[in-house]
């Protein structure tokens, strides 16, 4: 049931099956209450889902240099100011906005020749360049529920930012072939100094975060009948570790994708990925990366599909190229930019960004913009994908799911955006001159 046409009503409106974006877990079984316009509760949401949902209520203004102005000419205001900056644009991927909404502002980065960037850290990135090289052993979070029977919770405890997480796929519920749960299963926790697993696991393991590559390593050596000789200094418990995971009939490993407490070896993400690949050989293994909200994982599928590349897609030179080196933070610094598209929440950019913003004229679009940290030259207020806005968002586990509308909100993202990019003046190109 749809509750966005029923905003105003004075009984409460239960709406089922309501997609959560507090977290990459993307629940998909909140009951929302709605009353007079405003949530008023979020039944079996954690308190993340709690926090991300709140009541719903969000500000719809429309701002030029800070005063109050009609949408269209702070579009007419926005597109000036773009258009002037054509090649030396900045578009952000930020959070709480529909695929559809990231494929407007893609398409926007496209017609100004822009440099992309969004919410991928720098930790995720590790991730994705380890997989483009060595290929990744993934399973949707439904796979693993019905056939993991021993999870490794490798530097992260996911209570902590993903606290749904065990208990709907990786601990506590029964699956398929797992009849009896979490006595079907043995639990490891691997802590990386100050990255530490959960407490209450069969097996635990302590590693300081200079061992951790030279334990994943060693690892790999020990599912082949050898070692490197790396096992001096490491704990004796990895002998355990290894003899479990050649015992498991499949091993999901459970990492975190977004920074820890821990600075973390560029070759940590490659030994992960190389770990879970050389156990589908003696059983069956998968790397389960967990992410952030806000539809991120959306944003690199969208612009995956889009560009042919997950992330840092620049423009610049007419068609997509890939520049993973080349992040925002950099172009920003390095005065490459004049002008900056904050396509999504303001507040998800990270607080890293806020001074480089300052330097150039921003353009914000999206919920909440018009409370941006850092300063707008045009600050247009839009609803939240998944409360005002339907459409399509991902899984952390690159499933997608039908959003909902539960509440009618100021303007549409996707829409906004489609709008904007109709008032951009079409490069030479385009026009066949």
């Amino acid at each position: 049931m749809d509750a966005s046409s029923h905003g105003g009503s004075s009984q409460p409106i239960q709406v089922p099956h309501v997609p959560c974006l507090g977290c990459g877990c993307a629940c998909d079984d909140i009951v929302l209450t709605v009353r007079e316009g405003r949530i008023t509760a979020a039944e079996h949401a954690c308190p993340l889902g709690v926090a991300w949902f709140g009541d719903g209520s969000v500000p719809g203004a429309v701002r030029v240099d800070g005063r109050e102005a009609s949408l269209t000419e702070a579009l007419d205001a926005a597109a000036a100011l773009l258009d002037g900056a054509r090649g030396r644009v900045l578009v952000f991927l930020g959070g709480d906005l529909t695929c559809g909404a990231q494929g407007a502002a893609l398409a926007l980065a496209d017609r100004l020749r822009a440099a992309t960037d969004g919410l991928v850290s720098d930790a995720a990135a590790e991730g994705f360049l380890a997989g483009q090289r060595r290929g990744r052993a993934t399973a949707t979070l439904g796979e693993i529920r019905n056939r993991a029977d021993l999870v490794v919770f490798w530097g992260v405890d996911p209570e902590l930012r993903y606290p749904r997480y065990r208990s709907r796929y990786a601990t506590t519920p029964s699956g398929l072939h797992l009849r009896r749960g979490e006595r079907n299963r043995v639990v490891v926790s691997v802590s990386v100094g100050a990255d530490v697993g959960p407490p209450d696991t069969d097996l635990r393991l302590e590693l300081a975060p200079e061992q951790e590559v030279a334990a994943l390593a060693e690892l790999r050596a020990r599912l082949l009948g050898r070692s490197l000789g790396a096992a001096a200094g490491l704990p004796a418990g990895l002998a355990d570790l290894a003899e479990q995971l050649v015992k498991a009939k499949y091993v999901a490993i459970v990492h975190d994708g977004e920074p820890g407490a821990e600075r973390r070896s560029p070759e940590r993400a490659e030994g992960l990925v190389a770990l879970a690949q050389a156990l589908n050989g003696p059983t069956r293994a998968a790397l389960s990366t967990l992410r952030g909200g806000g539809n991120r994982s959306g944003a690199e599928a969208t612009i995956t599909w889009q560009t042919g590349f997950p992330f840092a897609v620049d423009f610049s030179r007419g068609a997509p190229r890939y520049r993973p080196d080349r992040r925002a933070a950099e172009l920003l610094a390095g005065g490459a930019l004049s002008a900056a598209l904050v396509a999504g929440s303001p507040a998800s950019v990270p607080v890293a960004l806020h001074r480089e913003l300052g330097q150039v004229a921003v353009v914000a679009v999206g919920p909440k913009a018009s409370e941006a940290p850092f300063t707008t030259r045009v600050a247009i207020d839009t609803g939240v994908a998944g409360i005002h806005e339907a459409g399509l968002g991902y899984r952390m586990d690159e499933v997608p799911l039908p959003l909902q509308a539960v509440l009618p909100g100021p303007r549409a993202a996707r829409d906004t955006l489609q709008q904007l990019g109709d008032r951009l003046a079409r490069p030479l190109v385009e026009a066949g001159r």
